[in-house]
């Protein structure tokens, strides 16, 4: 394992162990994030996103993760949350992959990729499955995931 995988390994250890300080340990101090959920979002805001998801899913977050590659300036990873979500407390299965930059041995940018139609149909039901897809609806769910980050960072910060 080169010290780049082994950032990564750490990162995703931390992630299973539910300690986001842990794996903001291993995000460059420039970091640039983005998932099709929460869209763009850089330094501060992303270690309050992992620790807003971990506080608000604490019991029930599963991670595993895979197929870790990486050289001296990109990584891969392969991984899959299992949590439940929302008011219905519905059970969601979420694969993801992770595509990571490296810069002065920490990770600077981290992009999430997944298909969001998909998780939107377990997430919402049947208002996920027919307008998961939109743009539309990505934007609302957009608009909500940064609210709720905007709240919990004031609240918590």
């Amino acid at each position: 394992m080169n010290y780049n995988e082994s950032i990564l390994f750490k990162f995703f250890k931390a992630f299973e162990n539910v300690n986001a300080i842990e794996m903001c340990a291993c995000y460059h101090p420039k970091i640039q994030f983005n998932n099709p959920i929460f869209g763009s979002l850089t330094t501060n805001e992303v270690c309050d996103m992992w620790q807003m998801l971990m506080d608000s899913s604490v019991k029930n977050l599963k991670i595993n993760f895979s197929e870790i590659q990486a050289n001296e300036y990109i990584g891969t990873v392969q991984w899959i949350a299992r949590y439940n979500f929302g008011k219905k407390n519905r059970k969601i299965i979420h694969k993801i992959q992770g595509q990571f930059t490296f810069k002065e041995g920490l990770i600077i940018k981290h992009t999430d990729n997944f298909d969001f139609w998909k998780w939107s149909m377990q997430a919402y039901g049947w208002t996920g499955y027919l307008l998961g897809w939109t743009g539309f609806f990505q934007k609302k769910i957009q608009q909500n995931a940064i609210q709720s980050l905007k709240s919990y960072s004031k609240t918590n910060y």
